[in-house]
């Protein structure tokens, strides 16, 4: 009797909060057409109809019975605009906020989407469908800095951005609390429910705040695997007290699992990791223990420096039993696979429990644009009464800048270009704009533009102004003439009155001020003009008299000048223009090597065409062209590539391997011989490798049976070693672009060395990505590079990820026949390899020759290596470690090599790997923030 009154008045304080929270609730149904109630859960959902102009509806068609939210979706076209939504806020506030996907059988589009999901101006996720079946949800806990906030879709690679719902939850004042919430976003990466009765997820109205909490008996991708063996699930109908700090719902507590041999383990992949990371578990003493029983436990894994000692007592913990003991990490350095155990002490009669666990990702935030020129912005489009470009949304830079703005790559983003030409613009030009102190051109031609110019003097960076065609008046401003980097000024067709400043009339500046009746030159110019028109006609007749003068000169000298028949005479001038050639060329596309360069060798086109008997032997096609077999007359053997591209491009890029290779050399990097520029002909002249490309090897299917496991590992070091060269030893470092199994070419004893520097980039020391067009081959490029065209050292890591995956299957990086649905080696590795099923994944021809141990190893830096954002992958140095130590396994030493002896890099830099399969690398978070460690 006592537990029912007390079980009421529990309800009876719930209710009002409940209902407090639901009323604040924000459910969109993006796609729908009318707003409806969930019979469900009673969750009122509204259609984004009239909360964004943009997209099309999909209906979804499915065998499987779903939520009414998921029978449509809102899809926006590819391309480089974004797409926003923008939610209502309370200031100082924390919120859940929730964005899901649902593809299922859908008529948007044949490739499965990838896009990008922003919030603000920070990248929340980037979404990547792989089974269309399977509700993809993104969470991200906020404090609110303002009055709104706004999630974008963005930057698809492949299919359509799109979303099916959005969902704004406020939170209790003291729920996830951080010392950092002004500066970091709290990306929820797992919630899970231990125990659980069914795979159903508890959800509103169980939890109040609408939080999902995913029960652990639901097998997904990438969900919990290596459970221990004794784990039992226990569970109670008794009430638990849970009432405070994250308030977990009753009916999660009401759950446990318990390690009935003494211990609790599993394994979990964490999206997005490695990283920082908030980690909760809740624990409940739900089991009635005896007189003399206890449930003591500590924490094995993850191995925190200062806790491994730790004693974890729920009973005295929580003061008692069926109440909420919360221990938590306010900062763990987490791993992409979190390996986590529980053990019992020594003098414990019970085994470990655990009801359940959160985590989340610190997600740093992103500065917004500069409000001083938002709100310029925002001016201008107040001014206009028609076109579509006044309704951009988001914020003006990040991540798509609008069309009608440039942006600076600064943090946070300045607005450098205005273009508003012929936008119907009517009133005047808006003050503010004088804020705009990062302005370089402002277009606001062909509208219909009042009043006087306003205050720009503060625009020391303007270099083009646009005015022309409207209504302006009033004087011309003085201080136009003294702008620094003022170039260009139009003016005309306006009502502007008054004498024209005479620095506006210099020749530093292109100045159009034609079509105003009003303007007048200063007198001093007007007596100018006929003193410079007189001198202008005389000087002019001075030149043309002189030059006629030259002409006539230069005719007689060169007849009276013997000509040279000579052959040798022309085979050394032929020879002279051979060698000065490579420095003409680089220097007519801008770029210069160094006098002091040892440039490599230039060869003659008759000595290649000897060699190569006339380019009668062709061995190969690469991205530059071409490639024929050769004997130089001392027998070395030689590859010789070819080009005949005239454009630009093709020049560009002979320019750029003949600038690397005269100043590159590794031993696992291809040899350069010489380089030819005749006749228009672009020749590189490498030493010849007998045994082709790891590319030949792998996918023919009688070569491959010879290449057994080990010989694959020592190619992989081999060429990492070549890559880790270009990234760490060189200055600048260089980064290949191009990275593949064709590009990697066997000497005659197997050893492997890297090709092709044709698309290379070089990089400053002192930048961090550098801006460029996304280039490189199908299947190796890296989606991160391809999505934002900015390019660093992690896009090579990406592209060997999936050589060593090749290595590991023997299968190709794009094939539907082999993966289905998933289409991509990575795609197709990473679901196999969060399953623990890496026999699935192994090439049938390695079968029984390899250590199991070894294996895993090359996986787990595989699958790194080949992680979404490039941050989350290591360095080349570090898979070039982590082969090693594979190599190590393979060959049972139990005596690490010197592996750097004969490298640059330091090894006491590196992190080091585990052995131990999805025991990954602990990461340092990117800021270095000293975060306390334990709550």
């Amino acid at each position: 009797m006592n537990f029912l009154y007390s079980l009421l008045v529990f309800l009876m304080l719930l209710i009002p909060t409940a209902l407090a929270q639901i009323n604040e609730f924000v459910s969109i149904d993006c796609g729908c057409k009318s707003n409806y109630s969930d019979s469900k859960t009673g969750l009122s959902w509204v259609s984004d109809a009239t909360l964004i102009r943009d997209g099309s509806v999909a209906e979804v068609k499915t065998e499987n019975e779903i939520s009414p939210q998921y029978n449509s979706y809102r899809y926006f076209p590819v391309g480089n605009k974004k797409y926003c939504y923008t939610l209502n806020t309370t200031e100082r506030r924390r919120y859940l906020v929730r964005a899901t996907f649902f593809y299922g059988d859908s008529i948007s589009g044949s490739s499965y989407p990838m896009f990008q999901l922003y919030l603000d101006t920070t990248l929340w996720a980037t979404i990547t469908i792989n089974d269309a079946s399977r509700v993809f949800i993104e969470e991200m806990i906020i404090w609110a800095q303002s009055t709104s906030l706004q999630v974008c879709l963005c930057c698809a690679s492949t299919g359509y951005p799109f979303i099916s719902t959005l969902e704004l939850r406020p939170l209790n004042l003291s729920m996830y609390f951080t010392s950092y919430e002004e500066s970091f976003f709290l990306k929820v990466a797992a919630r899970i429910n231990f125990g659980a009765q069914s795979a159903d997820p508890i959800r509103y109205p169980d939890d109040p705040y609408d939080r999902i909490w995913e029960s652990d008996l639901y097998k997904r991708q990438n969900y919990l695997v290596g459970m221990a063996p004794g784990t039992e699930n226990v569970s109670t109908i008794k009430n638990v007290k849970a009432d405070f700090r994250e308030f977990p719902p009753v009916k999660v507590m009401q759950t446990a699992v318990v390690g009935t041999r003494g211990s609790l383990s599993y394994r979990l992949d964490l999206e997005g990791f490695p990283g920082n990371a908030r980690a909760y578990a809740y624990l409940a003493e739900i089991e009635d223990l005896g007189k003399n029983e206890t449930r003591k436990f500590i924490m094995k894994q993850p191995a925190v420096p200062g806790y491994e000692n730790v004693i974890v007592n729920i009973l005295e913990n929580a003061h008692g039993s069926y109440a909420l003991y919360e221990p938590s990490y306010m900062n763990i350095s987490l791993d992409f696979v979190l390996s986590f155990s529980f053990s019992k002490t020594h003098d414990s009669t019970r085994g470990p429990l655990l009801n359940a666990i959160e985590i989340s990702k610190y997600v740093q935030i992103m500065p917004k644009s500069d409000f001083r020129d938002v709100s310029v912005l925002n001016a201008f489009c107040l001014m206009a009464s028609v076109g579509d470009w006044r309704y951009d949304n988001g914020d003006p830079c990040i991540p798509a800048a609008w069309d009608w703005v440039n942006c600076s790559s600064t943090m946070p983003s300045r607005i450098t270009k205005i273009a508003l030409s012929n936008k119907k613009l009517n009133g005047p030009i808006p003050s503010e704009i004088k804020q705009m102190d990062q302005l370089k051109e402002l277009w606001l031609d062909g509208n219909f533009l009042n009043g006087p110019i306003p205050d720009m003097s503060n625009l020391m960076g303007l270099k083009i102004l646009h005015l022309e065609d409207n209504r302006l008046n009033g004087q011309l401003p003085s201080y136009f003439g003294e702008l620094p980097s003022l170039q260009e000024l139009y003016i005309q067709n306006n009502n502007f009155s008054g004498e024209i400043p005479p620095a506006l009339l210099t020749k530093k500046l292109l100045f159009h001020y034609d079509g105003n009746p009003g303007l007048i030159l200063p007198r001093r110019q007007k007596n100018k003009l006929a003193f410079v028109l007189a001198t202008s006609i005389g000087a002019f007749s001075i030149i043309i008299l002189i030059l006629l003068i030259g002409c006539f000169w230069l005719l007689w000298t060169r007849q009276r000048k013997p000509e040279k028949s000579d052959n040798q005479g022309k085979s050394n001038s032929l020879r002279t223009m051979s060698k000065a050639s490579i420095h003409t060329m680089v220097g007519s596309t801008s770029l210069v090597i160094d006098e002091g360069l040892d440039v490599a060798y230039c060869i003659t086109l008759s000595e290649i065409e000897e060699a190569t008997g006339g380019f009668s032997k062709k061995i190969g096609e690469g991205s530059y062209g071409p490639v024929y077999y050769g004997k130089m007359k001392d027998g070395k053997e030689i590859a010789v590539k070819v080009s005949a591209d005239l454009s630009s491009h093709g020049v560009q890029q002979f320019i750029n391997e003949v600038t690397l290779l005269s100043r590159i050399h590794h031993k696992s990097l291809v040899p350069f011989i010489g380089y030819c520029q005749e006749e228009c002909n672009k020749i590189l002249v490498y030493e010849y490798v007998h045994n082709g490309t790891l590319r030949d090897h792998i996918h023919d299917s009688d070569k491959k049976r010879t290449l057994n496991w080990l010989s694959r590992l020592l190619i992989a070091e081999d060429a990492a070693k070549g890559l880790t060269y270009l990234h760490n030893g060189c200055n600048p470092p260089v980064i290949h672009r191009d990275v593949k199994t064709s590009n990697i070419l066997l000497d005659s004893n197997m050893r492997a060395k890297v090709s092709d520097f044709g698309l290379s980039k070089q990089a400053d020391n002192s930048l961090t990505h550098i801006s460029s067009i996304a280039r490189g081959t199908v299947g190796y490029v890296d989606p991160e590079y391809y999505a934002i065209q900015q390019l660093t050292d992690k896009s090579d890591v990406y592209s060997f990820g999936v050589v060593l995956l090749e290595l590991i299957s023997g299968k190709k990086p794009i094939s539907v026949e082999d993966y289905g649905v998933d289409w991509n080696i990575v795609h197709w590795a990473r679901s196999l390899i969060s399953e623990g099923d890496i026999t699935s994944l192994v090439d049938p021809c390695l079968v029984g020759t390899f250590k199991i141990e070894s294996l895993w190893r090359i996986a787990e830096i595989a699958i790194l290596s080949v992680q979404i954002h490039g941050v989350s992958r290591p360095k080349m140095q570090e898979v070039e470690l982590a082969i090693h130590d594979a190599i190590n396994i393979e060959m049972g030493s139990k005596d690490k090599i010197d592996h750097f002896s004969s490298s640059s890099t330091n090894p006491s830099d590196l992190v080091r790997f585990s052995s131990v399969p999805f025991d990954f690398i602990s990461s340092n978070f990117q800021n270095n923030i000293n975060f306390p460690s334990l709550r």
